[in-house]
C-alpha cells in the first residue's frame, strides 16, 4: 500500500499550516502552467502533509484566476493521497452560523470560464462525480473535529459560483430556494480534477456569512468574511494538526473508488490517443498508464 500524504489547499485567510516540522519550500512545475505558490513539505507526528495556498500567499489570485489543473497535478507529482480543501462560504440556511465548519458531500458547478478537466481531445475520459467526495477521509476529519470540539456538520451541498462579485439577492434566494447548503467560488473545478487525478478529496467549508438572503443580517463584504476567517484561524491549525497527528501511516483504499477513479474511465483507444497529451498527464495517469486500459 501507499504511504500516505496528506495535502492541505488553504483558501481565504489560510496562507500557511502551523506546527509543521522539518519544513522545506519548493516550487514544483507541471506541464498545465504554474501552482498557486511554493508548495510546503512538512509532517505532523508521523504524518507527511504538503500545504498549498490556493490564493498565493498575499491572495494575489481571485477564484477565476487559480490555475486549477497546475494545484492538482502539483500535489499529485509529489505523491499526495488524500486531500483536505479549506474554504470560506457562505450560508443558505439559518442553523449554518458564521464559524460553523461544514464537511460537504455534495456539489454544484455554476462556474463557466474554467478548465474543467485534465482531459479532451486526444484522450477523453469520463470520471464519475455521482460521490465527490472520499467517506473515510470525511469522517477522519469529523473524528478530528470532535475530539478537538470544533462545531461542524457532516453533510450538505456547496454550490459554486463564477465570481468574483458576490450573489444577486435574486441569486441567493434562488440557491437558497433550490435546497443548497452553502456557497462559495473555489470547489469547482478542484474536486473534479482531484477525482480525475484519482486523489482521495473532502472539504472543509467554513461558514463566514449569510450571502444576502437573511432579512436579519447584513450583506456579506470582504470586512467580514475576513474578520471569521480570522477568529476561526486557531481553530482551522488546531482541525487539521488532530487530523494529521491521528492519520494512518498507509493510504486507505477508498469505498467509493475515488484513488481507482480512470479504471474504467478512459474512452479513447491506445491507438487513437494524442501522445503530446498524454506526456501532459504522465503524473494524473501514472497509475494506469501502461496497463492496457482502453
Amino acid at each position: 500500500m501507499a504511504t500516505a500524504i496528506v495535502g492541505i489547499i488553504g483558501g481565504s485567510g489560510v496562507y500557511d499550516l502551523p506546527g509543521l516540522t522539518n519544513v522545506r519550500r519548493e516550487r514544483v512545475t507541471t506541464p498545465w502552467g504554474e501552482p498557486s505558490d511554493e508548495l510546503t513539505f512538512g509532517e505532523i507526528g508521523a504524518t507527511q502533509a504538503v500545504f498549498l495556498p490556493r490564493h498565493g500567499r498575499g491572495h494575489r489570485l481571485s477564484p477565476s484566476g487559480i490555475n486549477y489543473r497546475a494545484n492538482i497535478d502539483a500535489l499529485k507529482r509529489v505523491g499526495v493521497t488524500d486531500l483536505v480543501s479549506v474554504s470560506a462560504c457562505g450560508s443558505f440556511r439559518s442553523e449554518l452560523f458564521p464559524g460553523l465548519f461544514v464537511l460537504v458531500d455534495q456539489f454544484v458547478d455554476r462556474t463557466f470560464s474554467r478548465q474543467s478537466s485534465f482531459f479532451g481531445n486526444g484522450c477523453v475520459a469520463h470520471v464519475s462525480m455521482a460521490h465527490p467526495v472520499a467517506p473515510k477521509l470525511v469522517a477522519r476529519i469529523a473524528e478530528a473535529a470532535k475530539a478537538e470540539k470544533v462545531q461542524h456538520v457532516v453533510g450538505g451541498t456547496y454550490v459554486c459560483m463564477e465570481g468574483p462579485q458576490f450573489s444577486s439577492y435574486a441569486e441567493s434566494l434562488t440557491y437558497k430556494g433550490a435546497g443548497y447548503d452553502v456557497i462559495g467560488m473555489t470547489a469547482m473545478p478542484e474536486v473534479k480534477l482531484a477525482r480525475e487525478a484519482e486523489i482521495s478529496y473532502a472539504t472543509v467549508a467554513m461558514v463566514t456569512d449569510f450571502d444576502c438572503w437573511h432579512p436579519d443580517h447584513d450583506n456579506v463584504d470582504v470586512a467580514a468574511v475576513i474578520e471569521i476567517v480570522r477568529r476561526n484561524s486557531a481553530t482551522v491549525a488546531r482541525l487539521l494538526a488532530r487530523l494529521l497527528a491521528d492519520f494512518p501511516g498507509e493510504h486507505e483504499p477508498c469505498p467509493i473508488g475515488s484513488d481507482r477513479a480512470l479504471d474504467n474511465a478512459i474512452l479513447t483507444a491506445p491507438d487513437a490517443r494524442d501522445p503530446e497529451l498524454l506526456a501532459r498527464l504522465d503524473a494524473v495517469m501514472g497509475r494506469v498508464k501502461g496497463k492496457g486500459f482502453l
